[in-house]
């Protein structure tokens, strides 16, 4: 059975860095809005981190910040760590993580924000379930649990997010554009409420959640 791809777009290469025309969009919108909300020389888990990109945008925005990039896939760690060479204080080397696996948070020390971008609606829905139960585990007492992408949101949600649902069922039927409120709940499973939403370019979210 021919393996699932790790994203849905043409990526451009040089040496091992891996270019993404989605995060070159998304990582300065993205970083203009987190540069406010990170705690001060906060300590960051990036899941699924893709070519790297997301990580070496904030830590030019933030350079008080460290950031530890991750990646079941073993092309986008090398990416990650070409593209850390930016940043190399700042930015840890890439670990194979991957959240369906079982207690995949073992052996680690907390951190103060999880940030995953444009990973849940392309994982089987376990995915975002070992993500939510890993912040419950890694995360201080403070920490925030911040996701970027589109999402449902019932009758508010936009045409294009409709179709790319259907979209990605069809590719995999564990695949889908998730529902605001199932992602809201399954936070709250394990202690987490909703803190603030912002609206992004192309019909995107940003969602930060935190304990009560």
């Amino acid at each position: 059975m021919a393996k699932d791809p790790i994203h849905l777009e043409n990526r451009e290469s040089l040496a091992r860095r891996q270019m993404s025309p989605t995060a070159g969009r998304n990582s300065k919108p993205i970083a203009g809005i987190l540069k406010d909300i990170l705690p001060q020389n906060a300590k960051v888990l990036e899941i699924a981190s893709g070519t790297g990109e997301h990580a070496v945008a904030m830590c030019n925005t933030r350079p008080d910040i460290l950031w530890q990039s991750s990646d079941p896939d073993a092309r986008s760690r090398l990416s990650q760590d070409a593209w850390r060479t930016t940043c190399p204080k700042q930015i840890y080397p890439s670990l194979d993580i991957d959240t369906t696996k079982l207690e995949w948070w073992g052996g680690f020390s907390s951190f103060d924000v999880i940030f995953c971008a444009n990973m849940i609606h392309i994982a089987p829905w376990s995915a975002a379930l070992g993500l939510a139960k890993g912040a419950s585990q890694l995360l201080s007492e403070n920490g925030l649990a911040i996701l970027y992408g589109p999402f449902l949101e019932g009758a508010k949600t936009a045409e294009s997010n409709l179709k790319f649902d259907l979209n990605l069922k069809a590719r995999n039927p564990l695949w889908g554009v998730r529902s605001l409120d199932s992602v809201k709940h399954m936070f709250a499973d394990v202690g987490f409420n909703l803190r603030a939403r912002y609206e992004m370019p192309k019909e995107n979210r940003i969602l930060i959640f935190s304990r009560p």
